[in-house]
């Protein structure tokens, strides 16, 4: 089951008994999820009409949520939770952290594009301070890259430093692929994600390159690099034969 269709369902259960506490919270939350989803627009999405389709009455969603900014800003938090799971799912008994990473980076988008409407509005909207969702992306989606980032620091793959940066980098690379994915459906993006599993392995790869070749090669010195390694593997294949 897609996560599209988990949240539709959760969305659609059946109604709580007014004033349950975290379960009308819960409910209110599914709520406004599946309108978006209908809609594809925070603007469009009210806080009467969630109130309608819980079954209960305004000022019941107020006990819960401060405004309707903050009633979003709980679905984006809960988007992102979701996230999590997925990424912690996708790396299940993988051993070396390199596949971990392009495991996570190509779950990661999928679970994006899998989630458009709600994937934009957690992520594309501009906002000045730091906030919730934000807090939840560095908690899980985050922490989960960092974590294997550190671990191929550990083996040697990548030189040992601040894992920041790379943890950029990565999120960078599959936001950006999944960002494309979702505004331009229609261009070639090849079957099964393959152009976004290309751009993963290029940045997961090309980063211990940059380093062997000084830590800020210009493109001459790297094209330079790699023809000189292209050399040496004909040279090798030439000895063997």
């Amino acid at each position: 089951m897609s996560v599209t269709e988990s949240t539709r369902q959760s969305a659609k259960r059946s109604r709580s008994p007014r004033g349950s506490g975290e379960t009308l919270r819960s409910d209110i939350l599914d709520a406004t999820t599946e309108l978006l989803l209908e809609h594809g627009d925070a603007d469009a999405v009210s806080i009467r009409a969630v109130a309608r389709k819980v079954g209960v009455t305004s000022p019941s969603i107020y006990r819960h949520f401060a405004d309707k900014d903050a009633l979003i800003e709980a679905v984006c938090t809960r988007y992102f939770e979701q996230l999590n799971d997925v990424l912690s799912e996708a790396t299940a008994g993988m051993e070396h952290p390199l596949e971990a990473l392009a495991a996570q980076g190509m779950a990661y988008i999928r679970f994006a594009v899998g989630t458009p409407e709600l994937y934009r509005l957690a992520t594309m909207s501009i906002s000045h301070e730091q906030s919730t969702t934000d807090m939840v992306l560095q908690s899980s989606a985050f922490a989960q890259f960092a974590d294997k980032v550190s671990e191929a620091m550990e083996i040697g793959y990548y030189p040992k430093g601040d894992v920041l940066p790379l943890v950029l980098q990565l999120w960078a690379a599959a936001h950006g692929v999944a960002a494309l994915m979702i505004a331009k459906p229609y261009l070639p993006w090849g079957d099964d994600f393959a152009l976004a599993n290309s751009v993963l392995q290029a940045v997961c790869i090309g980063q211990p390159v940059v380093d062997l070749l000084g830590g800020d090669p210009t493109p001459t010195e790297a094209a330079q690099w790699v023809e000189q390694q292209r050399a040496a593997a004909a040279a090798e294949k030439v000895k063997k034969r």
